[in-house]
């Protein structure tokens, strides 16, 4: 049978080489091997903790290592990475068994070289009781204690301030909540509960549940088309558009489709949902989504986002949730973080020009929503005040309540208490 450190460390190699998706990298790797269901978990919890903890336990090599971080072999680096992490997170993994295990790794990817090496770094730092010894910058020593990158760091400082830019930061190592949007065309809530089986269950809105553990997918409810996942701020976004059965909704940057979803169950089934992304492949997507949620009024096809499209007709509603940073998500998606920020810069622009291609398509007294799942301020609050000087055909719009906050026009959520880092803003087009 597969060794599950084994095969953590190998996949961890491909995503830093690769900057690849870490859920793609593991489900692939998952899927190729024959690993049992305590097998599976654990080299999951190893595969994402050091994802999520890489610049922490870099910190921690380092200081310990005789020999610079950038000159140690990658497997023999992704090694240590994971037996510091089971020593420093995980309870359930004896100290013993986390250096036992990382020697015999070395010698398992043919680096018996590297195995007193190994042996050495990670008693030493059991022998210094765990120690995480910060930076004295301050700067410095939140990169450090959260894993983000320092100017991940600066930007939500500046942004928001160093304390809020904090709890940000240890939100997004807490452990993520799984929300899903019940499809009441398909079933009320108590049958959607019944058909989930043995997995529990939490209310937090109307047709909005949160679940801790389970494997959601694998149930009846998911089967029959009861409900589909999808973060609490993204269904407040929805409920902020507010579509209704006489509306015809475009969607204009849709897949993989969870808000083209909630936006048609809003509307019952009825009126029309237009429902576009650059790539077929991810329109098919959309497709394939509402055909297991039986949702019929939703037109999905590949289109432009930042082009005119003069076939298209007029829309009462448009929600235009733009491509952007995605810094939000680090939470569920920690590679994320590690990005650099030039990979940003032209993002506004680009933003902005897709937000009014889609004005074009709004009729007069319609309102459009623009929302992000980042929290920069240069993609959100920034895009959407260079929008009202340049388009004076829109006004601002107030947004509905928010798990019982009032925010103006402009709302930046923040984790944990909803889910995850997101943006929403609200215009109508009065002329």
């Amino acid at each position: 049978m597969t060794d599950p450190r084994y095969l953590a460390v190998k996949l961890l190699d491909k995503t830093f080489v690769s900057s690849s998706y870490s859920n793609l990298q593991l489900d692939s790797g998952l899927k190729t091997s024959d690993l049992d269901e305590r097998g599976r978990k654990l080299c999951s919890a190893i595969y994402y903790g050091v994802i999520e903890r890489r610049i922490t336990l870099d910190h921690i090599i380092s200081g310990l290592s005789s020999r610079p971080i950038d000159r140690l072999d990658s497997i023999v680096l992704n090694i240590l990475r994971c037996g510091v992490y089971q020593i420093m997170y995980m309870d359930s993994v004896p100290d013993s068994a986390a250096v036992n295990e990382s020697v015999a790794l070395a010698k398992k990817f043919r680096k018996a070289s590297a195995s007193g090496m190994v042996n050495a770094v990670l008693r030493s730092f059991i022998r210094s009781g765990k120690e995480l010894k910060l930076p004295k910058d301050n700067t410095m020593a939140a990169s450090v204690k959260y894993s983000a990158p320092e100017e991940l760091v600066k930007s939500l400082t500046e942004d928001y301030g160093s304390e809020a830019a904090e709890r940000f930061l240890s939100a997004s190592l807490e452990k993520s909540v799984t929300y899903l949007r019940v499809n009441t065309i398909r079933c009320t809530e108590e049958e959607f509960l019944a058909a989930l089986g043995g997995i529990e269950a939490k209310k937090l809105i109307d047709s909005c549940f949160t679940v801790q553990s389970g494997d959601v997918t694998a149930t009846d409810a998911f089967n029959k088309g009861f409900f589909h996942v999808q973060g609490i701020a993204s269904q407040l976004c929805c409920l902020a558009l507010a579509p209704t059965e006489q509306d015809r909704v475009l969607d204009i940057c849709a897949a993989p489709g969870g808000k083209t979803f909630t936006m048609a169950e809003l509307m019952n089934g009825r009126g029309e949902i237009f429902a576009f992304d650059l790539h077929e492949k991810r329109a098919e997507l959309i497709r394939k989504g509402a055909e297991r949620l039986g949702l019929t009024n939703i037109k999905a096809a590949a289109g432009d986002a930042s082009k005119f499209n003069a076939e298209l007709p007029k829309f009462s509603k448009i929600l235009c949730d733009v491509p952007c940073s995605g810094l939000g998500v680090i939470g569920s998606k920690p590679e994320i973080k590690y990005k650099s920020f030039s990979d940003f810069a032209g993002l506004p622009d680009i933003q902005y020009k897709i937000v009014s291609n889609a004005l074009s398509y709004l009729e007069a007294g319609g309102t459009l929503v623009y929302s992000t799942c980042t929290v920069r301020k240069a993609e959100n609050e920034e895009v959407c005040e260079r929008l009202l000087q340049e388009h004076t055909e829109i006004e601002a719009v107030e947004l509905p309540d928010m798990l019982g906050r009032r925010y103006g026009n402009m709302a930046t959520l923040m984790p944990p208490e909803y889910g995850s880092g997101f943006f929403i803003s609200k215009f109508r087009k009065v002329r």
